[in-house]
């Protein structure tokens, strides 16, 4: 029993002695939010400070909580779910996509942005590679996914083999193995290869610019923060205040400064997060 205690005390602190986790962090006034380091949803400024579509939906959802401070930790996208299970934050978001699959893990809030599918290729796209079909026409293409990307399942929802899909961290990784021949293209959402590929600056690789986006289920996904699945007071709450930010129309404002158009990203409000678990809308 004593060290049924010991491994309890240093569990998640967040809604200790079974407080309400949302009281408890307007009590404290911060909240630990996990962002996967993708530029424009999530990154580091020049000063250090966290930017990004995701980040100023955030802070803003909070502050109107009554939680000032967002702590933000940049962490790799494959590790974010594993930490909000392990109490290492208190929600995620990096425009993370709402899946079927996912949803038995955590419980996402509503749709906050919507995105499609890139591809990147070394310069002069020798493979000529302009959609998914392409690369799984040809078994001897290799293509670099950063972990815990819904591209993996995407590319072999249109035929890739999984022996052509080689998993690496981060996206600097999947832009290294294309630059040293090791993959011939790396793939993840439009918006956050393309702006990656810019600050990169990287003269041996280049965005297809008319990538064919794949026809299945999960295109385009729709990016939402994410909960433990027990936090029901926190995401409900979190929900009711991104609602009234989208009906101002404040989520364009929000995401605008980072190359989000209004048009092509933010969600239609038909589209629920209910109907993107159930398969309705994936």
């Amino acid at each position: 029993m004593v060290l049924v205690g010991i491994l309890a005390a240093c569990g998640n602190d967040s809604s200790a002695d079974g407080e309400d986790l949302l009281q408890s962090l307007q009590d404290k006034g911060v909240v630990k939010v996990g962002f996967a380091n993708e530029k424009p949803y999530a990154f580091e400024d020049d000063n250090g400070e966290l930017q990004g579509g995701a980040v100023a939906i955030a802070k803003e959802v909070f502050k109107n909580l009554g939680i000032e401070e967002v702590d933000g930790h940049l962490s790799d996208f494959g590790q974010l779910i594993p930490g909000l299970g392990a109490g290492k934050f208190d929600v995620i978001t990096a425009g993370m996509a709402i899946t079927p699959d996912r949803c038995k893990s955590v419980a996402f809030g509503e749709p906050e942005m919507q995105y499609g599918e890139g591809l990147i290729v070394a310069t002069g796209n020798p493979e000529n590679l302009r959609s998914y079909k392409d690369i799984a026409a040809n078994p001897d293409i290799k293509v670099a996914v950063m972990s815990g990307a819904t591209e993996k399942d995407f590319m072999m929802r249109e035929g890739v083999d999984e022996s052509q899909i080689m998993m690496v961290p981060d996206i600097p990784a999947t832009f290294a193995a294309v630059e040293s021949g090791r993959a011939h293209a790396t793939t993840g959402t439009e918006m956050t290869i393309k702006m990656a590929l810019e600050s990169a600056n990287k003269d041996k690789l280049e965005f297809v610019t008319d990538f064919e986006q794949p026809d299945i289920e999960g295109v385009p996904s729709f990016g939402a923060a994410a909960f433990r699945i027990d936090d029901d007071e926190l995401r409900e709450a979190y929900n009711a205040e991104l609602k009234k930010l989208k009906e101002s129309g404040k989520i364009a404002e929000l995401i605008e400064p980072f190359g989000f158009t209004e048009e092509m990203n933010v969600v239609d409000p038909a589209i629920t997060t209910e109907s993107v678990c159930s398969g309705e809308n994936y």
